[in-house]
């Protein structure tokens, strides 16, 4: 498995921007799709991002289409979450994933968690 570490939360206002960062170590980053959750206070863990192990291919919830942004770099071991035109919707504790198989809005599909960090948008 992989070791994921995920960092770039913070506190920003409304209509700010954050980048998160996901560093991978332990296994061959390369092989694994990426994927982000969130979960606000109180809320279950609900899918944000995913992208494909070459990174040729992405999916969005509904919920943050055209605001966030999915990457990664492989020589790197990183994937990234562009997080603009943020609301305070999007208040929660965010986790990067890894998937030895292929994407996925499942959390169930990911074998790797990081251990999460928190962004707070402020109104």
């Amino acid at each position: 498995q992989l070791q994921l570490v995920e960092s770039g939360g913070g506190l920003v206002q409304s209509g700010g921007s954050l980048r998160l960062s996901c560093e991978a170590s332990g296994r061959t980053f390369s092989s694994y799709a990426m994927g982000w959750f969130r979960q606000a206070s109180g809320k279950g863990r609900e899918f944000v991002a995913d992208i494909t192990w070459t990174g040729s291919s992405t999916d969005y919830a509904d919920s943050v289409k055209g605001r966030f942004t999915i990457s990664r770099d492989n020589a790197k071991n990183t994937a990234y979450l562009q997080m603009n035109s943020l609301k305070p919707e999007d208040t929660a504790v965010y986790y990067c994933a890894a998937s030895p198989h292929s994407m996925s809005r499942r959390t169930s599909a990911y074998a790797s968690w990081g251990q999460g960090t928190q962004v707070t948008v402020s109104s």
